[in-house]
């Protein structure tokens, strides 16, 4: 059949034209649709392969700020909780170059054993004298000691019948288990701090010819975290008795126990209180609903930092909360959206620049929370009030769909959360403390890769939380957990929080 034979019959010229051009016009649009979709593909390739490999720094480098305040007003109580710059502002700040130093070798501490070998030279003629040494150290290795802790209790037979006296078996910390807290402790921090999971460790006990099962060492795990658990909640009121927290969340995968063989993605959230310098994790069936985050944080009063999840935002009506933003992430959208926009995009970057600069001059400084707000008020307000300006004027200039129109709409629907770090010296730029603490949890789901089930995950999210805050305070978390393991059968609950990393002192520090 041919082309022709399928033209209408008796179409006029002019019928045949119309045809012609509603043909034209229905074929144009299929390619702008076209087009339109191979350009988001485009866009979505590119941001992800700026995730994947981007500059990890991030940093591209080519009024009255009471107005922010926010007075706390607003309800008592939620309804979910009842239920469950028009012109470029030039203030460039860089860090003066300070001149490299030769690298220098530290000196090896003076506590460590030191095994001595001399090699005295051959043939020394007679009547030589000694007349000093060199020495030259190096450190040695040998693998880790696993030993047996006998406890032996002398029996003694009383006089004239009067029985046996025997001393009384101290308590244990897993009474009906062969291990002792510090093997526990090495375990577990091996696995949750160093990401060696059990089945590794127990490869290399298997080197050293002690045999270990896997089911054994997993019931030393849940019975260890169980014992650990109200240290645990003890944790997690101090960390939300702070009046200002940072809040984030992250995956974890967990098996599926209606789909055997497969996960299914489960949640953790970390809260963190900077001031405190403590952390937690919390694990509610892996959920990422709102309805975890509102029970959550259901007693808490003060101000809440975190990124721009939904969930967050019924806390701006919450009497008592002050919602804070997360300058890191919009930042991010600026980076990404360079290819689309790199004239609006760097504008951007460098008032992001500019202020993280004015953080890093306060660190510099050692500036007291009073003197970095007043350092803020003076240099980063109006840095903010003239990028707000900046925003709003290209927010109708760009297309919403664009990589640079998402980066200015993310920015400028959370704008005042943004800015409203400058109200206390107390209050960070970002959120980076409470992703910076899920960095553990990263690592460790990369090396054993899932929980085996709810409660393993509850129990990771206690003994992540207990080993996360002895990072932040500087303390030697399996030194810490066998003296904790060891003293918590017999501590007093109304007393937990001397345990706490923090708070802790050994015991012959605390006497």
């Amino acid at each position: 059949m041919k082309a022709r034979d399928l033209e209408p019959k008796n179409e006029t010229i002019e019928q045949k034209v119309e045809r012609l051009e509603k043909a034209i016009v229905e074929r144009d649009s299929k390619i702008a649709e076209r087009d339109a979709t191979i350009q988001k593909l485009k866009d979505d390739v590119f941001a992800l392969r700026r995730r994947l490999f981007g500059r990890s720094s991030e940093r591209y480098i080519p009024q009255d700020p009471a107005q922010l305040s926010i007075a706390f007003d607003g309800l008592e109580s939620l309804p979910e909780e009842l239920e469950a710059q028009t012109q470029e502002i030039e203030v460039s700040y860089t860090r003066k170059k300070e001149n490299k130093k030769q690298p220098i070798r530290n000196a090896i501490p003076e506590h460590i054993r030191r095994e001595d070998v001399v090699i005295e030279p051959e043939n020394i003629p007679e009547g030589s004298v000694r007349i000093g040494e060199e020495i030259t150290e190096k450190l040695g290795y040998v693998p880790g000691e696993v030993y047996v802790i006998r406890t032996i209790r002398p029996k003694y037979a009383l006089p004239r019948g009067g029985g046996i006296k025997i001393a009384d078996l101290p308590s244990q910390v897993l009474p009906r288990s062969n291990a002792g807290a510090s093997l526990l402790a090495h375990l577990l921090v091996s696995k949750y701090q160093d990401h060696l999971p059990f089945y590794r460790q127990l490869e290399i006990f298997k080197r050293q010819k002690i045999i270990l099962a896997a089911s054994t060492v997993n019931g030393w795990f849940a019975d260890s975290v169980d014992l650990l658990r109200l240290l645990y909640e003890t944790l997690k009121k101090e960390v939300l008795s702070s009046d200002y927290i940072q809040i984030d969340e992250s995956t974890i995968p967990v098996m599926d126990e209606d789909h055997p063989g497969s996960t299914r993605k489960g949640y953790h959230w970390i809260v963190k209180s900077p001031v405190q310098n403590q952390l937690f994790f919390h694990y509610q069936q892996g959920s990422r609903a709102q309805k975890v985050v509102v029970e959550l944080l259901h007693p808490f009063q003060g101000a809440v930092q975190s990124d721009a999840y939904g969930a967050y935002d019924i806390y701006e009506n919450k009497k008592g909360v002050l919602l804070l933003g997360c300058m890191a992430h919009a930042r991010r959208k600026f980076e990404i959206a360079l290819k689309d926009d790199p004239e609006r995009a760097k504008y951007a970057l460098r008032i992001f620049r500019d202020l993280y600069a004015i953080e890093r001059e306060a660190k510099e400084m050692e500036l007291s929370h009073d003197a970095i707000k007043q350092l803020r008020e003076e240099k980063s307000y109006p840095i903010l009030k003239n990028f707000e300006k900046w925003l709003l004027e290209n927010h109708s200039a760009v297309l919403p769909k664009s990589l640079i129109g998402k980066a200015i709409s993310y920015t400028y629907n959370i704008y005042p959360r943004l800015a409203r770090y400058v109200l206390d010296g107390r209050y960070n730029i970002d959120n980076n403390g409470a992703e910076n603490g899920v960095r553990s949890l990263a690592l460790g789901r990369k090396n054993y890769m899932f929980c085996g089930n709810n409660e393993a995950a509850e129990r990771t999210a206690i003994i992540y939380s207990l080993l996360g805050t002895c990072k932040l305070a500087g303390v030697n978390p399996t030194e810490w957990l066998t003296d904790v393991l060891n003293r918590l059968p017999n501590h007093s609950v109304l007393r937990l929080s001397e345990l706490l990393p923090g708070n802790w002192k050994p015991i012959e520090e605390s006497n």
